[in-house]
């Protein structure tokens, strides 16, 4: 598998509260957001691949979701995953 758990750990303890806090926001998106990346390049490679390309699309609105969630709930949370992993608004 393209991501082991101890890579899920580092993503979570860097970005959430804990190592196994994996509820909490910031870790979600910034889970989300590698599994984005590991997507996006599946599909340069494999442009055919419209399975792919469809769960790509799901995942980038669940990742949006969560971001306007934390921009209600904490702009200053919001502001400083965006900062952190890189997103543009």
């Amino acid at each position: 598998m393209y991501l082991s758990t101890e890579e899920k750990g580092k993503i979570f303890e860097k970005h959430g509260k804990s190592k196994t806090d994996t509820g909490s926001a910031e870790g979600q998106i910034a889970l989300f957001t590698y599994r984005i990346a590991h997507l996006t390049t599946h599909l340069k490679a494999n442009h055919k691949d419209y399975n792919t390309e469809r769960s790509l699309v799901m995942l980038v609105g669940k990742r949006r979701a969560l971001l306007d969630y934390l921009m209600k709930k904490d702009i200053l949370r919001y502001r400083a995953i965006i900062k952190e992993l890189g997103l543009r608004k």
